[in-house]
């Protein structure tokens, strides 16, 4: 059977946003109890007392992150691209081809940029605006899902034994979201992590990214 307990903790759980908080002791219980009661008797489906649920609250035990703000000190150099087209087509039988055709088009072709990931339904290459001709011929027999031009990157050199640390991408993305700036595209590989912004974002990402460095 279900407590006010188990429903309290399962819902803050499931907002990262809010179980940091209450792990920096910085919310109002009386408070966050009046803002959870409504979602609280809805999923106990009774009336329920905002003195039960602060009880709750104060027998929760947020994870604290492993992740230390000094360690964006340790995020490295910051390269910012502009000028990025996103085109996702579905895959067919003759995608792998296309994508060999497309890499042996731009293989001489100097300051290029041109990343691709795909997963078992569509294929997403991430190109320099200059490339559009070519990935609209190569696939022109292909079924585009969507195009999207006018945006920018910003990848960052992440720092050594960044796969063992915990919850480096959450306080960024956190940063980010407490910003305002939405995320387009997010590409991650051992060393590096990028991410594409609309054109309209790059330069206040930049500096929030420049901040937190700084600051850590």
């Amino acid at each position: 059977m279900k407590t006010i307990s188990t429903c309290v903790h399962d819902i803050i759980r499931h907002q990262p946003f809010l179980d940091d908080a209450l792990a920096r002791n910085i919310i109002n219980f009386s408070s966050l109890a009046a803002d959870l009661q409504p979602q609280v008797e809805k999923e106990m489906r009774k009336p329920v007392k905002q003195g039960s649920i602060i009880m709750a609250l104060r027998r929760y035990s947020p994870k604290r992150s492993k992740f230390n703000t000094r360690d964006f000190q340790k995020l490295g150099d910051m390269i910012v691209r502009s000028g990025i087209t996103e085109f996702t087509y579905l895959n067919s039988k003759d995608t792998v081809a296309k994508k060999a055709q497309l890499l042996n088009a731009v293989k001489d072709k100097a300051g290029v940029y041109l990343n691709y990931s795909s997963n078992y339904q569509e294929s997403i290459f991430l190109v320099s605006t200059s490339l559009q001709p070519t990935i609209k011929d190569i696939f022109k027999d292909e079924k585009l899902v969507n195009i999207s031009d006018e945006l920018s990157s910003i990848t960052i050199a992440l720092p050594e034994q960044n796969t063992k640390t915990v919850g480096l991408y959450f306080y960024i993305f956190k940063l980010l979201a407490y910003e305002g700036i939405p995320v387009y595209e997010v590409i991650s590989t051992s060393n590096y992590f990028t991410l594409f912004l609309e054109q309209d974002y790059v330069n206040q990402a930049f500096m929030l990214m420049n901040e937190i460095k700084s600051r850590g």
